[in-house]
């Protein structure tokens, strides 16, 4: 009797320590909380870049007229020679050269180097910065051409409206990571990310944990170009 009349109250005792658990400021399975949102928003963006760069292959294969040819499209005159995705190859470098600048400034500060930190975290935001200007000269070099989401000189209609679609999507998340570095870089310098100050992406927790969730979402940005370079531009 005594057993059938503990186990509501047991149960009852160990649903409020669930919910005290995921409700508190706490630890959930070892993670900080800033880190599993961050985990959760990138499985998010994953399914939305999938849809996108699946929806641009039935596109593509289903397209009657014949696709633009990307080498030719994307191509830069130097010396009166045409070399096929120059232009996108830099882009490319540029960006995953930044992931290795993010990965060392999330390294720094785990050991607390806040002069390092900063001027990685610079760097990373400079070389964003970088592949955005150099994205807003392939769209506005192609716009000048007449390409439009409606149409391009090239053949199939489709191909204007995938390209602004999954590159400007992927511009977007570009800028934004770059907006918080520049945000992150300041912190760092002024040292509050290693001291107890309440503030914007840093509470009061006076940690670097906010470097390494940033790190993380900057990582799958450039994943993220590595299968736009390979579906868009290769193909």
């Amino acid at each position: 009797m005594s057993d059938s009349q503990g186990s509501p109250s047991r149960l009852a005792g160990a649903g409020r320590d669930l919910v005290a658990d995921w409700a508190a400021d706490r630890r959930v399975f070892a993670m900080p909380w800033d880190k599993a949102m961050i985990w959760l928003f990138i499985l998010s963006d994953v399914f939305i870049f999938a849809c996108f760069l699946v929806g641009y292959m039935a596109l593509r294969i289903a397209a009657t007229e014949p696709w633009p040819d990307a080498g030719e499209v994307f191509a830069l005159h130097l010396g009166g020679e045409a070399v096929p995705l120059l232009l996108i190859a830099i882009m490319t470098f540029v960006l995953i050269s930044s992931s290795g600048t993010m990965a060392l400034a999330v390294k720094s500060a785990h050991a607390g180097r806040r002069g390092a930190t900063a001027l990685l975290l610079g760097v990373t935001a400079l070389l964003g910065l970088t592949f955005v200007g150099m994205q807003a000269f392939e769209w506005t070099k192609l716009i000048e051409e007449g390409v439009r989401p409606w149409g391009n000189p090239w053949g199939a209609a489709q191909f204007g409206a995938s390209f602004f679609l999954i590159t400007g999507f992927h511009g977007t998340h570009v800028s934004i990571g770059v907006l918080f570095l520049v945000i992150m870089t300041i912190k760092a310098w002024r040292g509050s990310l290693g001291e107890r100050r309440p503030g914007f992406m840093t509470r009061r927790r006076g940690r670097y944990a906010m470097v390494e969730s940033l790190g993380l979402y900057w990582h799958f940005v450039d994943l993220v170009w590595v299968f736009i370079f390979a579906f868009f531009y290769l193909w």
